[in-house]
């Protein structure tokens, strides 16, 4: 599909050419926002006829790769996530953080690992440090060896030293292309080669570097602990998970090598819940073209349209058969999951920080500055408040505080509802508020240059209800954050009603930053003051389970849980071992051990 200036704006696929354009042209009501926004647009198209629909799928792929089109998911990774290179397209190979993935070089034999959390790429290096003999310095070679002595770390055992010209380019690489098994999760190749140079050492009485080879060994163990293992039988597996938010998805792929997670890579592309089949399906086949391994199963969130093209596409590149797999229990399903879970929290980052690494967090705030016709700069101190309870029990309420445009968590206030006992969020919303502004800067409560609230007009209207008396109050602006009928925010409501919408897919580059912003809002008071309900909630359980038993006060409570760490560890020991704790006698032990014997009957 092309635009009025000829532009590729959209490609697509299609079996039944002429069905597909009628759904686009023919005249009916288009529910799909993104899709009645690309038809608006469109002012020519053309089409190419190809074999089959595994030939369509690719060429899908190489066309959307060479026009980027506005209207299509374009995978793109995070500046903010860097990579893994190692140069084997070099004579002396280097293993060194990137932001990009250079296809010449790639195309040449360099292979790349991630994106990487920044966090997890540092300890992935100094990982690599403990293991590997690699050079950290920045000499080039072979163009500076013999120039200079060996540096410290050739004489404590972590660096090969090339530098000195007794190491061979070949021993050199043999030694790198451990480090690509290492990122491969072949980790028992590593330990077969170091446990045979530590024993060759030894017989040779070069204790120095046997020790230096134990090292090694001991450091491997210690990384190979660290993995979460999945699977008593190992085999390879990748888990793709996506979350949505904020009008982006998080795709997060977790790679499980022979049992165990030994690697990830993160990308966000444009689009929610309704463009996830498009979004995976594309992603699998952008991503694993380029991959430097393809394992027999690759775990999905559901089944897709495409699949067996798909997977056919995969075999073909892979060499051997891919199955696309959706786990519904067992060790599989629970790695779905955790991929899922990692998607989430990746999105919640983002949202967090305003985007990418580079994103000014005060941007979105000086737009929202506009909407409400507040003077430039004026807005420092967001404050936004949630109300959680259960039923009638446990209600309380949670503070967050951003200062320009990024949460300071230290600031952040707890409150447990005195007055309000029944449920009733504008009861509560007004008590919290008038609670709040009875506080002043001595207290740490600083005033707020911005209140935003969780809602429409009744709970905007509920809370400038709520400090109208309170002088202070008076002048301080609020806003409401609006979400839809997917709880997900949706329109920022201004105090004389003016809805500005956040929704649809061509959001201008303000209202995407405004968006990510109240999102992060909503979700960071909303997680804020649920974690606190639920800390209630548990309070409240153990008094139930404990404060009937005769003898047990706060202090023997205490002493129990931190003891056995949970109620159901106490419900299940015995006498003997509830003995042992101290400050519990017998006849405590004995009470105890008969009231849980009681739940059981």
């Amino acid at each position: 599909m092309k635009d009025a200036a000829g532009d590729v704006i959209y490609v697509g696929k299609a079996k039944r050419l002429k069905n597909r354009l009628t759904n686009y042209f023919g005249g009916g009501k288009i529910t799909n926002a993104k899709v009645a926004a690309m038809v608006s647009n469109v002012a020519d198209y053309e089409y190419t006829v190809v074999a089959n629909e595994t030939e369509a799928l690719l060429l899908e792929n190489n066309f959307i790769k060479r026009y980027q089109p506005k209207y299509n998911i374009l995978l793109r990774d995070d500046k903010g996530y860097p990579y893994i290179c190692i140069t084997l397209n070099e004579e002396y190979p280097r293993v060194m953080k990137v932001f990009r993935v250079d296809e010449k070089m790639r195309s040449k034999g360099a292979k790349y690992y991630g994106p990487y959390m920044n966090s997890d790429l540092i300890r992935v290096l100094r990982s690599i440090e403990d293991l590997f003999p690699l050079k950290r310095c920045r000499k080039v070679f072979p163009r500076d060896i013999g120039k200079e002595r060996p540096c410290l770390n050739y004489h404590i055992g972590k660096c090969m030293a090339p530098c000195s010209g007794d190491v061979s380019a070949e021993d050199y690489r043999k030694m790198v292309e451990r480090i690509v098994m290492f990122f491969e999760g072949k980790y028992e190749g590593i330990e077969e080669v170091l446990k045979k140079e530590m024993e060759d050492a030894s017989r040779n009485m070069d204790y120095e570097r046997a020790a230096v080879m134990r090292d090694r060994l001991i450091a491997l163990k210690n990384i190979r602990s660290e993995k979460n293992v999945f699977l008593k039988v190992e085999r390879d597996v990748d888990a793709v998970g996506l979350y949505s938010d904020a009008g982006e998805t998080c795709i997060r792929k977790l790679e499980l090598r022979r049992g165990a997670v030994t690697g990830s890579s993160t990308f966000f592309v444009a689009g929610n819940e309704s463009d996830h089949n498009e979004i995976t399906e594309q992603f699998l086949i952008s991503y694993y073209e380029q991959a430097p391994f393809i394992p027999g199963t690759i775990l999905v969130p559901f089944m897709l349209e495409d699949k067996e093209n798909i997977e056919e596409i995969l075999a073909g590149l892979a060499g051997h058969k891919v199955t696309l797999h959706v786990a519904e229990r067992g060790e599989l399903s629970d790695l779905e999951k955790l991929a899922v879970s990692n998607a989430r929290e990746m999105m919640v980052r983002r949202i967090l920080r305003g985007g990418n690494a580079n994103a000014d967090p005060k941007a979105p705030v000086r737009v929202i500055e506009q909407y409400l016709g507040l003077e430039t700069d004026s807005v420092k101190r967001i404050e936004s408040y949630d109300i959680s309870n259960l039923g009638n029990d446990d209600i309380c309420a949670g503070m967050v505080v951003f200062t320009d445009g990024k949460p300071s968590k230290n600031l952040y206030r707890l409150f447990k509802l005195k007055e309000v006992t029944t449920q009733d969020d504008f009861a509560s919303m007004r008590e919290v508020l008038s609670r709040r502004f009875g506080h002043n800067e001595k207290d740490g409560f600083a005033l707020p240059d911005l209140i935003l609230i969780d809602g429409g007009k009744g709970q905007l209207s509920s809370a400038r209800e709520a400090v109208r008396d309170i002088e202070i109050c008076k002048n301080i602006p609020m806003a409401g954050m609006v979400k839809n009928d997917r709880h997900k925010t949706s329109a920022l409501l201004t105090e004389d009603g003016i809805l500005i919408p956040l929704e649809g897919k061509d959001l201008s580059d303000d209202k995407v930053a405004v968006l990510r912003f109240l999102t992060a809002v909503q979700d960071e008071v909303h997680r804020f003051s649920v974690s606190y309900q639920r800390r209630l909630s548990a309070k409240r359980n153990i008094h139930y389970k404990l404060e009937d038993i005769p003898g047990i006060g706060p202090s023997k409570r205490r002493k129990l849980l931190s003891f056995f760490g949970t109620i159901r560890k106490i419900s299940e020991a015995s006498e003997e071992e509830l003995a042992k704790v101290q400050g519990i006698s017998g006849t405590d032990a004995k009470n105890i051990r008969e009231y849980f014997a009681r739940e059981e009957d």
